[in-house]
């Protein structure tokens, strides 16, 4: 165990639980580093085990923020917002999304709070009628800012595309046998890209109706949850919530490659050279997700517009390529490529 008790603590510079009895908030806002600028990330509406699952959350969850908007070339550091939902399926209250907007307040800029998984554009600007420190709001057609989803598939999917090429030698997607877990904003939005381009997909979702309704219209197949990343196919995506790849499921790839906008998709370290030693190409997920980040992130420094953000968008195939390089060179997976040149950039190299 690490300072603290938490083995995911690295040097945060804070960790602040905040609760609001009139309100019923509990929030966790994690701030890993502020080298870069503010400390930016989203806030997740979400249900844990425990108190521990959510800090532990968060924690992890803002370090790669601080990675993700450092690759990016982000003014930006990393934090993350974690709110606990009473139980599985709850709805966060007006209450609840205005006393965190008041929290984040309360911080007085060190961190500045975006959409995330449970949160929506509606959501963020309640949030925004109580701090400052927020991004991801509704913006004019052409401008930087709104919903992050769609520029997060689209980065992924760019993605995507870089992986294939690097690690099956595919000159397009025609063909290319893809399993995405997970079809909501940044995998549904995935699928429908790489169905256009004729890949032969296969989705699940934990919504199974979702994923049912996604196959037929765009002529994929489905198979359940805890059989998609063993799927016989060229290449995985995850994209719903991390820790999916651990030693049991690494084990049971068939894929060359994996490629997802899911955040910690490791379970562990350790899972990053199981991986590499497969011969499985990585895409690491802090790199190939950066699409919403960039996007929110623009808004809220006031760079640039729409064609600006897709452009930067664009760049995530060099920084992949960049990590592989290094990692083909070195010998090291490129999980731990990713994360030396990362912590270079935030000056902890």
């Amino acid at each position: 165990m690490t300072a603290w008790g938490f083995p995911d603590f690295d040097d945060h510079e804070g960790v602040h639980l905040f609760t609001d009895p009139a309100s019923g908030l509990r929030a966790v806002i994690a701030v890993h580093s502020t080298a870069l600028g503010p400390a930016a990330g989203g806030v997740r509406f979400w249900h844990y085990a425990d108190h521990t699952a959510a800090i532990t959350d968060a924690l992890r969850l803002s370090r790669g923020m601080s990675f993700k908007n450092a690759m990016a070339g982000l003014d930006l550091g990393g934090g993350k917002g974690v709110v606990l939902a009473d139980k599985p399926g709850a709805t966060i209250s007006e209450a609840q999304l205005r006393a965190f907007g008041r929290v984040v307040e309360s911080l007085g800029g060190r961190y500045v709070t975006a959409e995330d998984v449970g949160m929506s554009e509606a959501r963020m600007k309640v949030i925004s009628e109580e701090t400052r420190y927020v991004s991801g709001l509704p913006v004019a057609s052409g401008a930087a800012g709104g919903d992050p989803g769609p520029y997060t598939a689209l980065g992924v999917y760019l993605g995507v595309k870089a992986a294939a090429k690097r690690g099956l030698g595919a000159s397009d997607m025609k063909g290319v046998r893809v399993a995405i877990q997970g079809v909501g904003s940044v995998g549904g939005g995935l699928a429908k890209l790489l169905a256009a381009d004729g890949a032969v997909l296969t989705l699940a979702d934990v919504n199974r109706e979702r994923a049912e309704a996604l196959a037929a219209e765009l002529g994929a197949s489905t198979v359940a949850t805890d059989a998609i990343l063993s799927a016989d196919v060229d290449l995985v995506s995850p994209n719903a919530l991390g820790a999916v790849l651990t030693e049991a499921s690494i084990a049971s790839l068939k894929a060359k490659v994996v490629a997802g906008g899911a955040n910690n998709q490791l379970a562990t370290r350790e899972d990053g050279r199981r991986v590499h030693e497969r011969g499985i190409l990585f895409a690491p997920d802090y790199v190939i997700n950066a699409g919403g980040i960039i996007n929110v992130g623009l808004e809220y420094l006031g760079h640039g517009d729409e064609a600006e953000v897709k452009a930067r968008i664009a760049r995530i195939r060099d920084r992949l390529v960049e990590v592989w390089d290094e990692s083909d060179a070195s010998g090291d997976p490129a999980a731990d490529v990713a994360d030396r040149i990362a912590r270079r950039l935030i000056g902890r190299g």
